[in-house]
């Protein structure tokens, strides 16, 4: 399995990923990460140009996973912090459909706040499966989950967008 994780900083998802069994991994973070025995770790911007390419050759192929626990500064204002995690996991989304290889999976941290809606829309255009996880690592009180979708149907992503 080739796994991206965005957002890698501090590198514990990489780490799980690696013990995992995944055979390519690759973390990008704007923040430097520890090295991690059986990954590679990229200091950058997923949103260069140039990392698509960069990422694909580095995993030998595809991605069958692009992972996003990215989040932002937390201001205290939910609705602010909503709005700036649902932007980063869109972004993300976006580029996991240059990366990902068909059948391929995506695993985005976002807070509930209900602005997801249109995201959640196109992640159903483009992959087979599409739901809500809940860690029980995180706290109930928290308004932090995951959204996980399998089954990259790029197809049916372009058929969708040239109707668009």
């Amino acid at each position: 399995m080739r796994v991206v994780d965005l957002g890698a900083a501090p590198g514990g998802w990489t780490q799980v990923i690696v013990k995992r069994g995944a055979n390519r991994v690759v973390g990008v973070d704007l923040l430097p990460v520890d090295p991690v025995a059986g990954a590679e770790i990229i200091e950058g911007d997923f949103t260069d140009p140039d990392m698509p390419d960069r990422l694909i050759s580095l995993l030998d192929g595809k991605a069958d996973l692009v992972l996003s626990d990215m989040a932002p500064n937390t201001t205290g204002h939910a609705p602010t912090d909503h709005m700036r995690i649902i932007g980063l996991a869109e972004e993300a989304l976006h580029f996991a459909f240059e990366i990902l290889a068909e059948g391929g999976g995506f695993v985005a941290k976002v807070f509930q706040g209900g602005s997801e809606k249109a995201m959640l829309e196109t992640m159903k255009q483009a992959f087979s499966e599409v739901r809500h996880a809940k860690p029980p690592a995180s706290r109930k009180d928290s308004s932090e989950l995951y959204v996980v979708a399998t089954g990259f149907r790029p197809e049916r992503l372009r058929q969708a967008q040239a109707t668009a």
